[in-house]
């Protein structure tokens, strides 16, 4: 029998958690603990530390007060915090992330770093071509990573394991506080507020996910990027949900979650394509800069553009932390389209403002609009802001919803604003048709296919 310790990351919960399996087996006492690390808190805005917080709280209260939360380089702190209890091992998630592949094998040189499951239903390089190579393409991806499957949900809970004390050890780093959110997370914290939020959706909007999924006035997502993010639910859970049904809107949900795999694929294929171009063509994009260019990112970040469906989106950001997806695709082609501003520059600032931020399909997704990404079409994705508002919001409902200056304008014609422009609302910042076929030269120029 040896003491172990479980290192909690991107799995903030204690059901379905294969480490705590792995750590039982041990057959000694096991220490929970989490690290708070500045690499990782410092780029993070503060409503993803908020919602971090309040997870960590509701983890903490899982484990009856006996989570050991410390502060400090994982590389120094994990291997004191194992000794001092005399742990052998130390159990993890495994990370995929650029940063936290090079952060764990820092750890292992010091310590037994075991690694089982992953916050993802298939884990990345998993999925291959059958001579091996990743793929590239989302479809086929798809096709295969339907027929490689995943495991079922492992059975687990706070009883699992035997639980230490988490009071300061001799040699150890001391354990502090969970810090306080300095504003609101989201109403769904902790593993239950996931499991409560997703049932409540499977019961009373999946079916139509599919139908509804690019609406963003109906607000029938079920906003799950959140719990997934931070482990508080794992993506076999909701899949063995979605195997329980047939109709279109399971099929279409399960599709998002493989897309969420393919994108954690290609980074850690790429982890450069994390702050680059995954298509090096897109190196030699022309891109604005300069006083011009700022002050019209500006506009971008204040939801002040002119363009109703854009400003209502940028908006939503900033009050709720989180953005309809629909939605998050047409701000971005405004932005690297008719603003001709790279994609990193709107990456980075939704990573500082979004809950549910996500290195790997924020990346991703952003380069998926540029064209620069897998999958790409960039002469098809160049979004007309005003068509996709009358299209996916066809009532205006959103788009009053978050822009008040326009309550008073009725129906579609918000999108247009044709000869009703309140006086206190920003004309157009760009003229669009204008601005298209400026992108089109610019990747004519680089002679993109």
């Amino acid at each position: 029998m040896s003491n172990s310790v479980v290192w909690f990351r991107r799995d903030l919960r204690v059901g379905d958690l294969p480490t705590l399996s792995a750590a039982s087996d041990a057959g000694g006492q096991t220490l929970g603990l989490f690290v708070l690390d500045e690499n990782l808190l410092g780029p993070a805005g503060s409503p993803r530390q908020d919602q971090l917080f309040a997870n960590l709280t509701a983890l903490d209260h899982q484990l009856d007060g006996r989570l050991m939360v410390v502060r400090g380089d994982p590389v120094d702190v994990v291997p004191r915090v194992a000794e001092s209890v005399g742990a052998e091992e130390v159990h993890i998630s495994a990370d995929y992330g650029p940063y936290g592949r090079r952060r764990d094998a820092a750890v292992a040189e010091q310590v037994e770093l075991i690694a089982t499951g992953s916050p993802y239903a298939v884990a990345p390089g998993r999925v291959t071509k059958a001579d091996g190579d990743p793929y590239k393409v989302f479809t086929p991806y798809f096709r295969q990573w339907m027929q490689h499957g995943w495991r079922g949900p492992a059975a687990t809970d706070a009883r699992t394991v035997r639980w230490f004390d988490p009071g300061d050890k001799d040699g150890g780093p001391r354990r502090v506080k969970i810090p306080v959110p300095s504003g609101s997370a989201s109403d769904f914290v902790g593993e239950a507020g996931a499991q409560e939020q997703w049932k409540g959706y499977c019961e009373n909007d999946l079916d139509r996910y599919d139908d509804e999924r690019n609406r963003p006035d109906l607000d029938t997502t079920s906003r799950m990027s959140i719990p997934l993010k931070y482990g508080t639910i794992h993506p076999r859970t909701m899949l063995a949900d979605l195997s329980k049904r047939l109709g279109d809107g399971a099929q279409a949900y399960r599709r998002q979650l493989a897309w969420r795999d393919f994108y954690a694929d290609i980074l850690f294929q790429r982890p450069d394509s994390a702050r680059g171009n995954y298509d090096g063509k897109f190196d030699r994009l022309r891109q604005d800069s300069g006083a011009s260019a700022d002050e019209a990112f500006r506009a971008w970040c204040e939801g002040k553009t002119g363009f109703p469906i854009v400003d209502a989106g940028m908006r939503q950001l900033a009050a709720e932390h989180w953005m309809h997806n629909r939605v998050r695709m047409i701000v971005a082609s405004f932005l690297v389209k008719d603003l001709h501003i790279p994609w990193w520059r709107g990456a980075r600032f939704f990573m500082s403002h979004l809950v549910d931020g996500d290195l790997a399909s924020n990346q991703h997704g952003w380069q998926w609009t540029a064209g620069s990404g897998t999958d790409a079409s960039p002469f098809f994705r160049v979004f007309n802001p005003i068509t996709q508002g009358e299209k996916f919001d066809p009532d205006g409902t959103y788009v009053r919803r978050w822009v008040p200056e326009l309550r008073d304008v009725p129906g579609k014609a918000v999108h247009s604003l044709k000869a009703m422009r309140p006086v206190d609302y920003p004309d157009p910042i760009v003229d669009h048709a204008h601005e298209r076929e400026e992108a089109l030269r610019r990747y004519g120029e680089i002679k993109v296919e």
